[in-house]
């Protein structure tokens, strides 16, 4: 597949932190009790090069749904999913064109790098609405927003939105190479005759342990686990990571692990971030946040999203250990505060290369931006 050259040119690279003020402050857990040294931090914005992804209207694409070529990012690249592959890292990242009533068809792409900075983008989108068994699901939305990580036999599990215009629904599929992708529907599709088939349903964080430099889904108490939705998270299970069953509570509805907070960052919705990782402490986790208009954080933006960090029990995931009082990551930058929708840092993509962790976010739902995490020794 023929490739398109993004960045060629040598930078030095200046970090800036982010909210470094913050990066020292603890968080209470359910009982009160401090947890020290659980987060991840600092996470460094690497100013001197974001942002490290942005739209073109030189790449084409024949919509096999229209019949027509469209320039299939011309608009928007945003919120990507990232995998370490052979010592490179691979961004599968959400792109929009201008066509349809929708303002653009979203379709995920394929970008390479060597050193997690400078990307070379494939020509053509590798996941996309065509005339197969999603196509009610996804037309002419598009598919949107990924999460990868990597099953214990190396196939690459993409979780993602199948958006029709009217409904969010999580959906999952598969893949051995990262190009060729198999479709196996809506998560929650098989459960109960269909019960949450149209539930609005966003952002899978599939649970998962590092391994080298692979992000592998992890067993707990005999099953996969994940953290989804976009107002309240909540959890779901699954024996083979390609159907899953949404935890309910006593009364049969969906129980919510955690929910915004008035007078905080997070208090209008909070959304799972890149893939929840197994760590010493627990369960740790990076999500999303909007601070709500009225009832928020008078120190940011109505509407600002930004990041927090939260940690729940190995042994049940259900059960927060801790949470962070303060955001760690918000918009700074004119490229994250002006877009398509202004005040966003949409958290989504996490991948180890060498010693560090490369974080790639959307900015204003427009341009991809990256920053580093180095772990002390």
């Amino acid at each position: 597949m023929k490739l398109f050259m993004f960045f060629l040119f040598p930078a030095i690279l200046f970090f800036s932190g982010c909210n470094q003020s913050q990066q020292q402050e603890t968080a209470r857990d359910i009982t009160g009790t401090v947890s020290q040294n659980w987060q991840w931090l600092p996470f460094q914005k690497v100013d001197s090069l974001n942002p490290v992804l942005t739209p073109s209207d030189s790449m084409t694409f024949n919509c096999p749904i229209r019949g027509e070529i469209v320039r299939w990012e011309e608009k928007d690249v945003f919120n990507p999913a990232a995998v370490n592959r052979d010592q490179k890292i691979y961004l599968i990242y959400r792109a929009e064109d201008v066509v349809g009533k929708y303002a653009g068809t979203s379709r995920l792409g394929l970008a390479v790098s060597t050193d997690g900075l400078h990307f070379i983008k494939m020509k053509d989108p590798v996941f996309y609405p065509d005339h197969d068994h999603m196509k009610p699901f996804e037309w002419e939305g598009g598919c949107e927003d990924p999460r990868i990580v990597e099953s214990e036999s190396g196939k690459y599990i993409l979780t993602y939105t199948a958006w029709d215009g009217e409904t969010a629904r999580l959906a999952v599929a598969s893949s051995g190479d990262l190009l060729k992708w198999e479709k196996h529907g809506l998560a929650f599709a098989e459960y109960r005759d269909g019960k949450y088939r149209d539930l609005w349903s966003k952002s899978g964080s599939i649970v998962s342990r590092k391994s080298g430099h692979q992000l592998i889904a992890v067993r707990i108490n005999g099953r996969y686990w994940m953290y989804w939705g976009d107002t309240h998270i909540y959890l779901a299970y699954s024996d083979d990571l390609f159907h899953w069953v949404p935890l309910e509570g006593d009364d049969g509805n969906l129980k919510a692990v955690f929910s915004p907070r008035k007078g905080y960052f997070d208090s209008d919705l909070v959304e799972p971030g890149p893939p929840a990782i197994m760590t010493d402490n627990g369960i740790w986790m990076i999500y999303n946040s909007r601070n709500h208009p009225e009832n928020g954080e008078p120190q940011l933006p109505p509407g600002t999203y930004a990041a927090g960090q939260i940690l729940f029990d190995v042994r049940d995931p259900s059960k927060v250990i801790a949470r962070s009082e303060t955001d760690f990551f918000h918009p700074e930058n004119d490229y994250e505060i002006t877009g398509q929708v202004g005040n966003v840092c949409f958290l989504e993509g996490l991948a180890p290369l060498g010693k560090r962790w490369f974080l790639y976010y959307g900015t204003a739902d427009s341009k991809i931006a990256a920053a580093v995490y180095e772990p002390g020794p």
